[in-house]
């Protein structure tokens, strides 16, 4: 692929934005999603951006080691799996439009009733939320939407933070499950998104140019995220999520 230099300058602010996503403003990577979409194909920024999600979550897993929570892992994946199948059958037959239309309905959904549940809940003490104790048709409706969004756009980070908020997850076993979930997720969508062919040796080329970018700004997002307090951080991944779905509308 022959890019102008616009379109590089671009690339190198998604692959920044992806960094830091990983490790420490998880709404920024549907914005870079969004942006990635503006200046390639949308089925085509979904293969070229899977792979830097790959470097920056081998970056968080390595960073944010002692602070994932397995328990919850091991409780969403597999309906996330469930998500990421029906994600490449539609890969398979939706336009790029529709594609990018779809997601920003159903981010757009999802924030609106995670709002209505915790204020419902208000007064509630977060410290005791137990996430285990979720019931199977809300962790269900959380991990498939996780999975169909992740496959479809590389945009389940939106579901997944506010599944983990409504947990009362602290900043670093926030950003610790959600650097193992989504390198789990991401491994076992690599070969699906090869086989629907959204992965070329154009795409690989062109990541391994941008890959120095994201590994250098998951560093600075890991010094950033120890001095965010949690009151801090929860209403920005609430803001960048509302601007990264709305983005995806227009």
């Amino acid at each position: 692929m022959t890019f102008t230099t616009a379109t590089w300058v671009m690339l190198v602010l998604v692959a920044a934005l992806v960094g830091l996503a990983k490790t420490a403003l998880p709404g920024l990577a549907v914005l870079a999603a969004a942006l990635l979409a503006s200046i390639l194909p949308a089925k085509e920024s979904t293969g070229t951006l899977l792979l830097l999600l790959l470097v920056g979550d081998v970056m968080a897993i390595g960073l944010y080691r002692r602070d994932a929570d397995f328990g919850t892992l091991r409780r969403l994946v597999p309906t996330v799996l469930v998500g990421v199948a029906l994600g490449g059958v539609y890969l398979q037959l939706a336009s790029d439009l529709a594609t990018k239309r779809l997601i920003g309905i159903v981010l757009l959904t999802m924030i609106g009733l995670t709002l209505v549940d915790i204020a419902c809940r208000r007064g509630a003490v977060r410290a005791t939320v137990d996430e285990s104790k979720t019931s199977p048709v809300k962790r269900g409706l959380y991990g498939s939407l996780a999975g169909f969004t992740t496959m479809v756009a590389n945009a389940g980070g939106p579901v997944t933070s506010m599944y983990f908020m409504q947990a009362g997850f602290d900043v670093a076993r926030f950003l610790g499950t959600t650097a193992w979930f989504f390198f789990l997720v991401n491994v076992v969508k690599l070969p699906v998104s090869i086989g629907v062919g959204i992965i070329t040796p154009d795409t690989v080329r062109t990541d391994l140019l941008l890959a120095p970018v994201v590994v250098a700004s998951c560093l600075v997002g890991f010094r950033l995220a120890r001095s965010i307090p949690k009151k801090v951080f929860d209403p920005i991944v609430w803001i960048l999520t509302v601007i990264s779905s709305c983005w995806l509308l227009v």
